[in-house]
């Protein structure tokens, strides 16, 4: 049987197309067949045993039809990275490496397909409406992860006592929402996660925020440039409890009020009636979120309220580690996510142009959700896209064009395999090589130009009989002579 047409043919074709499983004896092959009612969304390879098939002869048919281009896009919400997208990623990534192994954190990697059940919670939180989820073909309920911190949980669980406490660890994966689209919010994005297990005292948070401070401060941003919000969610808890409203209900209204600046104070004081809430308990409520200063914190809820004295801790732990000009009081924080039991914290442009840029807390409670046994844990998570519109508004992103150390080129067609040693010697002393054939010199010169390239190396006729190659450095245009032995 002859081959199907190249995916590049198939890009080419006119008409729109259907995909099918072109059966052999052995394994299905791609094939098509014209369909008015195909979409791009809907392009799909179906298996031999479940899909109509084609003769190689009806598919070639097909091909000399001509077609119209399949939508290159990917879908709605999600990204490419070609190269320079790429460059820019790993360098993101690597700061966060960076910055954790600083820190003496541990990488560690979990699926992004999870069991739904880890991320179905009750509490009315936005994120469960937003899930990626389906039942696989085993009947089973999955879900694409829209955050990592569950995950993390489960594999402290699955460690069990094998491992010591305190864990440190940090991973980078990628999430998905269906959620609206702004700036810096897509549906899928990557993110940096840093969680601390077996550290009941403020000491955790004090270690996460000098990782995100670090962590901005590589990137060339200022405590100018970006603040940090701090609060706890105890203080909700002890407002609750000034009004009688309540336990059950603390977690609805911690999802409820993380919409301050969100949708008007009367939608909120609405949503929080129909939980049975009093009025003034309501006006209580969004009085105390509304205070910006610790010490008003103070005199409304007393110095011994734990809260207090947990704030106060993280504020002087603040000045020790230098980072106090970063951060601030701000009681509205207190995250949407129902899991959350005292502080919390998110990083913000002072400008105020876009979404918290990453945010995190104490979990305290989160395992035992699970049916394990808790421990005290607190991280933060750290997302990919609106640090990157950050850095682009403040023109701080980095010059990550290609660069290439050698351009190898052959003058001679006969020289194809010494050109091919020549490469491979040099790859194996650690320099990137690109190998290039079949070109004019004028389009090797330019193609180094737009490469970066350090050096060009010519592999000619008359140098190769005296055992050496032609050196043209790029950078200073000067060109030498040098022994093949001597190439380093």
């Amino acid at each position: 049987m002859s081959a199907v047409p190249s995916l590049r043919h198939l890009l080419l074709l006119r008409p729109r197309l259907r995909f099918f499983a072109l059966s052999t004896s052995s394994s299905p092959f791609l094939s098509y067949a014209p369909s008015h009612h195909f979409s791009p969304s809907s392009l799909r390879v179906l298996s031999s045993s479940s899909s109509p098939t084609l003769t190689q002869e009806e598919a070639d048919e097909v091909v000399g039809k001509g077609s119209s281009l399949i939508d290159v896009n990917p879908p709605r919400g999600t990204r490419d990275f070609p190269p320079d997208d790429m460059r820019l990623r790993n360098w993101l990534f690597q700061n966060f490496r960076e910055v954790s192994r600083i820190l003496s954190f541990e990488e560690v990697d979990f699926p992004v397909l999870e069991s739904e059940a880890l991320f179905i919670r009750k509490a009315g939180e936005e994120i469960t409406q937003q899930l990626y989820n389906f039942e696989d073909k085993g009947g089973r309920r999955v879900v694409l992860r829209p955050e990592i911190t569950p995950s993390l949980a489960r594999l402290v669980i699955k460690q069990g006592k094998s491992v010591s406490l305190p864990l440190k660890w940090f991973t980078i994966g990628q999430c998905w929402r269906y959620e609206r689209m702004t700036r810096g919010r897509r549906r899928e994005h990557y993110q940096w996660n840093m969680d601390i297990f077996g550290v009941s005292k403020v000491r955790g948070e004090a270690e996460l925020i000098q990782a995100i401070v670090l962590l901005f401060e590589r990137l060339g941003i200022n405590s100018s440039d970006v603040g940090i919000r701090v609060s706890s969610r105890k203080v909700l808890q002890a407002v609750l409890q000034m009004y009688a409203i309540p336990e059950n209900l603390f977690t609805q209204v911690c999802v409820i009020v993380d919409k301050l600046g969100k949708i008007t104070r009367e939608e909120i004081e609405k949503e929080l009636l129909s939980l049975g809430v009093s009025i003034q308990a309501v006006n209580g409520i969004i009085e105390v979120l509304s205070l910006k200063s610790l010490s008003k914190l103070e005199e409304v809820l007393g110095s011994e309220e734990e809260a207090v004295s947990e704030l106060k801790k993280l504020f002087s732990l603040a000045e020790s580690y230098g980072y106090a000009d970063w951060i601030c009081f701000d009681a509205s924080v207190v995250r949407g996510l129902a899991y959350y039991t005292g502080i919390v914290f998110e990083a913000f442009d002072r400008e105020g142009k876009l979404r918290a840029i990453c945010g995190g807390g104490r979990y305290d409670r989160l395992l035992s959700t699970f049916g394990s046994e808790d421990i005290p844990a607190c991280g933060f998570g750290f997302g990919d896209a609106v640090i990157v519109e950050l850095l682009k508004d403040k023109g701080l992103l980095p010059d990550l064009a290609h660069r290439v150390d050698d351009i190898v080129f052959p003058l001679d067609e006969v020289l194809d395999g010494t050109a091919s040693r020549i490469a491979s010697s040099l790859r194996k002393k650690g320099r990137s090589v690109d190998l290039v054939e079949d070109k004019r010199l004028k389009w090797v010169f330019k193609h180094a130009e737009r490469i970066g390239a350090s050096r060009l190396i010519l592999v000619g006729n008359s140098e190769w009989e005296r055992g050496a190659v032609r050196v043209k450095n790029l950078s200073t245009r000067e060109e030498f002579e040098v022994k093949i032995d001597e190439l380093v």
